[in-house]
């Protein structure tokens, strides 16, 4: 992989995590008016901590690329009901209402076409997985690097 590709998938990782982390700290630093949101939405508190938690980890793992493939996961759980629930333009009124709640399920389809791009491409050599890899089939060469170095 040339250079540049290597720091293009990271950028990526970083903008596509950006989003998600930003909102789980938004969450977590006023969460009762969080709360208060999504019971508006028929989400209990319960759920809410659930999908909070799947957020901020999928997040992290997406940006540093540790587990890469599992923080996408997380993601598009975490995506995939908030989209349908949050941003149901179908069941809106108002024209202008209507728009805006497209305009918000298409950039999380957006956002969940790039996490699967990351899921069957995987992270990218400037990733924790990357290094992981690296050391370990170096250790099973024989040479240089020991298991779990990096």
């Amino acid at each position: 992989m040339d250079t540049l590709s290597k720091w293009i998938q990271l950028a990526g990782r970083i903008a596509l995590g950006a989003i998600f982390l930003l909102s789980a700290i938004g969450k977590l630093s006023n969460w009762s008016g969080t709360a208060a949101i999504a019971a508006s939405g028929g989400v209990p508190q319960a759920l809410l901590a659930g999908a909070t938690a799947l957020e901020l980890l999928g997040a992290l793992s997406l940006i540093a690329g540790f587990k890469t493939r599992w923080g996408v996961i997380a993601l598009v759980v975490f995506l995939v009901p908030v989209t349908l629930v949050f941003h149901n333009f179908w069941a809106v009124q108002g024209a202008e209402q209507q728009q805006q709640q497209m305009a918000h399920f298409m950039k999380n389809l957006a956002i969940g076409g790039g996490l699967l791009i990351v899921f069957a491409a995987g992270p990218g050599a400037l990733s924790v997985d990357a290094r992981r890899e690296k050391a370990i089939l170096a250790g099973r060469g024989g040479g240089g690097v020991a298991r779990g170095a990096a």
